[in-house]
């Protein structure tokens, strides 16, 4: 065994996880001055964030965007150096392919809940236009502490909705089911109108009046030339560039709390640290936790993970005759296999660019609790895509090239009392000063909610390790509360 890495003073801090939240916090550390070391178990930094290529054109095989009217996410993008290379969609318009036809998405509504019935008129049935105006002649629906978004949009304006609109919005950000995810957590903005409006429509419709009253300017969305999957590359050769250092292939054996600190064990290396942060997923840091935080620990390990897969295709051009629009979200309800596709060369002008005789799409399969699906060989995914590709639009031609990229346990599931678990789980570690966590398992799964969950964490941090540091520099006033007590 190497020898023990020589303790700093007040400023080291390993960072467990180089995913966008991981490699955010190191960026952060480093611009406040401290010491940073990344571990990270798999080869290669970025997590779910993954560029590709598909024949011979730059694709991502992971997420493939980001909120924009967050700041945290764009913003990292410029420090990186990637300014220049962020890029709106081209269009936006997607439909939703329910009911047997491909169907233009509804503009009046919030996370799938309309303000009227009228403004999802094209979408549900003559029965679920009529239920949606029932909504103010029910009795209050009380939301406690929390409900499902589904219950609560069911009980208030009926299934349909929930199972046409909610539901694929809500699949498409969680590779969940609405009738278990939390509205608390997963959409607090209809959750906080929900707790003061009797109804349902006229919450919305107020959420949608100070909307237009305070419009936001620019894109809703934002991408990068060459895929989100740079994003974490560019952060992380900026961590290098400032002296942090990033392991890849070091997975974390060890992590145990001392009196001067932390030892943290990867490999044949030990590292003394005065803080840590671990940026994993809850399962991960259950099992680095489970010896010294068994309470902390019990908790990640309840945190129920989704599992999917996406699958990219390319075509010629030439051969495809595809409907206008950016792709489609596929209501499970349905029975359909995919639940949404995206038109990737429609959607992301440099995708275009790199190749204007090819066309690139992807689909993606899995919802939290389907595991059949997944069990198919990548030629089986590749097969039922192209089925309900064809259903839906007509695609009937060969593709020169598939790519199938899965993502298991990819997504945190947020369930009802999601905010009180996290709640817990910090005040577990509340115990141990210099020690955070951060990452989609928290507080929201989005690109920005993960860099902003980093930054948190690397504010508790610094509190934790200035306290200490005040400590060592003045002993005898923190004992006794300073000189005016």
């Amino acid at each position: 065994m190497h020898a023990a890495d020589t303790p700093a003073d007040h400023g080291h801090v390993v960072v467990v996880g180089a995913g966008i939240a991981g490699l955010a916090a190191a960026h952060r550390l480093l611009a406040e001055g401290r010491r940073v070391t990344v571990l990270e178990a798999a080869g290669r930094v970025g997590g779910k964030l993954l560029p590709g290529e598909i024949a011979g054109v730059r694709v991502d095989l992971g997420a493939e965007s980001m909120l924009a009217r967050r700041p945290e996410a764009v913003e990292l993008a410029r420090e990186v150096g990637l300014d220049e290379k962020l890029q709106p969609p081209a269009t936006a318009s997607a439909s939703l392919w329910t009911r047997g036809a491909l169907r233009p998405m509804p503009k009046g509504h919030v996370m799938g809940v309309p303000g009227t019935a009228d403004a999802v008129a094209g979408v549900l049935s003559a029965d679920g236009l009529a239920r949606i105006a029932r909504d103010t002649e029910l009795p209050r629906t009380e939301v406690g502490d929390d409900i499902a978004v589904g219950r609560y949009v069911a009980e208030r304006v009926g299934r349909e909705v929930v199972d046409r609109l909610v539901e694929p919005l809500l699949g498409g950000v969680y590779a969940g089911d609405a009738y278990r995810i939390s509205m608390r957590s997963a959409v607090p903005q209809l959750f906080q109108a929900a707790r003061t409006h009797h109804c349902l429509t006229e919450a919305v419709r107020e959420i949608q009046a100070k909307a237009a009253a305070n419009p936001q300017t620019g894109p809703v969305f934002m991408g990068i030339e060459g895929g989100i999957g740079t994003l974490p590359l560019a952060v992380a050769d900026a961590v290098r560039a400032k002296g942090g250092e990033i392991l890849t292939g070091a997975p974390v054996t060890a992590l145990r709390r001392g009196t001067d600190g932390w030892t943290v064990v990867t490999g044949d290396r030990t590292l003394h640290a005065d803080g840590v942060i671990l940026a994993v997923p809850a399962t991960a840091a259950a099992g680095l936790l489970r010896a010294d935080f068994p309470a902390a620990a019990a908790e990640l390990a309840a945190v129920e993970y989704a599992s999917m897969a996406l699958i990219t295709l390319a075509y010629r051009r030439a051969e495809t005759d595809l409907p206008e629009g950016s792709g489609f979200l596929v209501p499970p309800v349905d029975g359909r296999t995919i639940k949404a596709s995206t038109f990737a060369s429609r959607k992301w002008g440099w995708i275009a660019e790199e190749d204007p005789d090819l066309l690139v799409l992807r689909t993606s399969v899995g919802r939290h609790g389907e595991t059949e699906i997944l069990q198919r060989d990548d030629a089986g995914l590749v097969e039922v895509s192209r089925h309900d590709l064809k259903a839906a639009t007509g695609l009937d031609a060969t593709p020169v090239a598939t790519r199938v990229t899965r993502w298991n346990d990819g997504l945190p599931q947020y369930p009802v009392g999601h905010h009180a678990r996290v709640a817990r789980i910090r005040e577990h570690l509340a115990v141990a000063p210099g020690l955070a966590v951060c990452g989609a398992a928290y507080d929201g799964v989005g690109i920005p909610a993960c860099i902003a969950s980093a930054y948190a964490a690397v504010d508790q941090i610094h509190g934790d390790l200035r306290a200490v540091q005040e400590l060592t520099a003045n002993p005898v006033q923190s004992l006794h509360g300073g000189a005016g007590e």
